[in-house]
């Protein structure tokens, strides 16, 4: 969300910037394009590195046949550590 969001950010600050040539006389819009696009790109790395730093948790469910007629059903987790490693 936050990598789309950075994105948007910065494409409204880029045509503010270089695509309007409006005065308005209450509003500096090359600014406002300037802080917006800076914004864009302060969000869209914050996304990336909150996206690399998630945990991811692998869930493994096997079952087996039994001899005897039965199954038997297991299941493990994996998550990395403090380092991580897959623990």
């Amino acid at each position: 969300m936050s990598i789309g969001t950075g994105i948007v950010l910065f494409v409204i600050g880029a045509i503010l910037t270089f695509a309007l040539n409006v005065d308005v006389a209450w509003a500096d819009l090359d600014l406002i394009g300037y802080i917006l696009m800076g914004a864009g790109v302060v969000v869209f790395l914050i996304g990336i590195i909150l996206m690399a730093r998630r945990r991811r948790t692998d869930v493994v469910t096997r079952t087996d046949a039994a001899p005897d007629g039965t199954y038997e059903t297991r299941r493990s987790t994996r998550s990395p550590g403090p380092d991580g490693d897959v623990v």
